[in-house]
């Protein structure tokens, strides 16, 4: 809701989860530390103003079939075993072999993310995240304004960095 500017949180929750305190009036009694605060409030209203007005939510649904096909086009490297996500929230999944899905173990997952990835495509230019809190994925989150010309970017990055990661497995 702040793009990460000042802390807020928020819950969604199914409607059978939220109904017993609708109807008996009670409380969830359970505090956040900014839960409420007037500058997060304040922050995050001025920010969801802005995505209004720029029509950045438009742009995204615009523009998510070009990136999905942009990243699918790495597909065809031996590492990447899928691409997956959702508008601009991707995650390209790094896998040993191919046409088992086989993933890496926990110390190839370290060499391959910490010890090249997170620092190769940071150099060459991609701010993006390597993790492996399950199968080894590149979580890619772009600013929401951008489109092809950036999308090709992403992918050419990714393939010489993700190229050069399989020689070194």
């Amino acid at each position: 809701m702040t793009s990460g500017y000042s802390p807020i949180g928020g819950m969604i929750v199914r409607p059978h989860l939220v109904e017993p305190f609708l109807r008996d009036h009670k409380t969830f009694l359970h505090g956040i530390t900014f839960a409420g605060h007037p500058v997060s409030c304040a922050v995050a209203l001025a920010n969801l103003d802005l995505m209004e007005r720029d029509g950045l939510l438009e742009n995204v649904r615009a523009n998510e079939g070009a990136f999905r096909a942009t990243l699918e086009k790495l597909l065809d490297l031996p590492i990447v075993g899928d691409v997956r996500g959702a508008g601009y929230f991707y995650g390209i999944e790094l896998v040993k072999d191919k046409a088992t899905k086989t993933t890496f173990n926990a110390d190839e997952s370290e060499r391959l993310l910490r010890g090249y990835l997170s620092r190769a495509l940071y150099d060459a230019g991609l701010i993006c995240r390597a993790d492996d809190r399950g199968d080894p994925v590149i979580q890619l989150a772009p600013p929401l304004i951008i489109g092809q010309p950036e999308f090709d970017y992403i992918e050419q990055v990714l393939r010489k960095v993700l190229t050069e990661a399989w020689t070194r497995i």
